[in-house]
């Protein structure tokens, strides 16, 4: 058993004299890997460890620290956790760096089909990523619609502003997709996020490092 505590806006940036809605990244025609019964998080870690063989991206998932208070030992040669407490809140999913730039972000299912809930997103989540906005990180969210096999990169400066919200629940999918870079799932990488990070570090260049 695993007991979990409780838990400035940076402001959304859009380039001028850029549509609303993004192009997302297609394959080649004829080619489908969207039924290969992965999670978000596999296929994230899958795409982890292409970037890394090939020498694109040092990204990996962040490790949960934990307090083991039981264990049991039914083999000489193994142990089962019992109970146990994380020590403190855990920021985001993943962290790392490509191109020089400081990557930070969370990844996150729903199986809605029309909106997304931000009780998926903890407080200390959304103050972290605010915290790493402020020094120049490159933060953002993937939040996949399983129901919908879509996948979309969102700003992270968009999510904290839907959350400081007053009496706003969840962010639409209209929404998310008029403020995100739609990915597709592939083969090499499983899913191809850097290309919505790309979009992100380009926006960042016009508008002088901002």
């Amino acid at each position: 058993m695993v007991k979990y505590p409780s838990g400035s806006l940076a402001a959304f940036r859009k380039t001028a004299k850029k549509p609303k809605v993004r192009k997302s990244y297609q394959h080649r025609k004829g080619v489908n890997f969207s039924d290969r019964g992965m999670t978000l998080e596999q296929q994230i870690n899958e795409s982890n460890k292409y970037y890394l063989q090939e020498e694109i991206a040092v990204v990996h998932k962040k490790p949960t620290p934990i307090q083991i208070v039981k264990v049991d030992y039914p083999k000489r040669s193994k142990a089962v956790i019992r109970e146990a407490y994380f020590r403190q809140a855990s920021t985001t999913d993943y962290n790392g760096v490509y191109k020089g730039y400081y990557l930070d972000f969370e990844a996150k299912e729903t199986k809605n089909k029309t909106n997304f809930p931000l009780k998926n997103f903890h407080e200390h989540q959304i103050f972290h990523l605010d915290e790493c906005l402020k020094q120049q990180g490159i933060c953002f969210t993937i939040i996949g619609f399983t129901s919908l096999e879509r996948y979309f990169v969102t700003p992270a400066s968009f999510v904290i502003h839907a959350w400081n919200t007053k009496d706003k629940s969840s962010m639409t999918l209209q929404e998310i997709e008029d403020h995100s870079i739609e990915i597709k799932s592939g083969f090499h990488p499983t899913l191809p996020y850097l290309i919505a990070v790309d979009h992100f570090i380009a926006d960042r260049k016009v508008n002088n490092g901002k």
